[in-house]
């Protein structure tokens, strides 16, 4: 079973386009992570490809299921169709955080990186999301692949969803009217 095929296929038939633009990203010890750049209409969506590979496991786990466990992708998109340069690398670490911190990638899952997602971005971390893309079934005993969507935050949201939690800025979004697919968009009033 080749996963990160599946993953491919399911999301480029999701989104309704043949091929996508691709970078792969590298990290020492790890399989190469694969960002797919996917314009629509005023969106563009960057997806993730490698995050399903494995099952993410508990670090402190004493026996590791090479089969079971959640598997996950990333989805971020945002309005417009500027480049966001350095935005490849920071999906690429995201993604990576259940191989290299035991991570279990999940919604609500608050991930800081600590330096701008993209170069000039007010936004240094990052809050999962259930995605609008269907799991995606793989072969028994093999867990389901999530689809994860992925808001850029602020270090002042970062703070608020470490005091008041996920659903609470999700709350004040609403409230505030703001788009959190807008790269532009300022931090929420807190």
């Amino acid at each position: 079973m080749d996963v990160i095929e599946s993953v491919r296929a399911a999301v480029l038939g999701y989104f309704g386009v043949p091929s996508a633009d691709s970078a792969s990203v590298t990290f020492l010890g790890l399989e190469p992570i694969e960002i797919l750049r996917i314009p629509g209409g005023e969106f563009v969506h960057y997806v993730t490809l490698g995050g399903a590979r494995h099952p993410m496991t508990d670090p402190a786990a004493a026996v590791v299921d090479p089969e079971r466990g959640p598997r996950a992708e990333l989805v971020l998109t945002l309005r417009g169709s500027a480049a966001h340069t350095g935005l490849t690398r920071a999906l690429g670490v995201l993604i990576a955080s259940p191989a290299v911190e035991g991570v279990v990638l999940q919604p609500d899952a608050l991930l800081d990186l600590g330096e701008p997602l993209w170069r000039n971005a007010p936004f240094t971390a990052v809050l999962l999301g259930p995605g609008d893309i269907p799991d995606l079934a793989l072969p028994e005993p093999a867990d389901p692949v999530r689809f994860l969507s992925v808001a850029p935050i602020t270090a002042t949201e970062a703070a608020w969803v470490r005091l008041r939690g996920a659903p609470a800025l999700r709350e004040a979004w609403a409230e505030a009217d703001i788009d959190v697919r807008d790269p532009e968009r300022g931090a929420a009033n807190l």
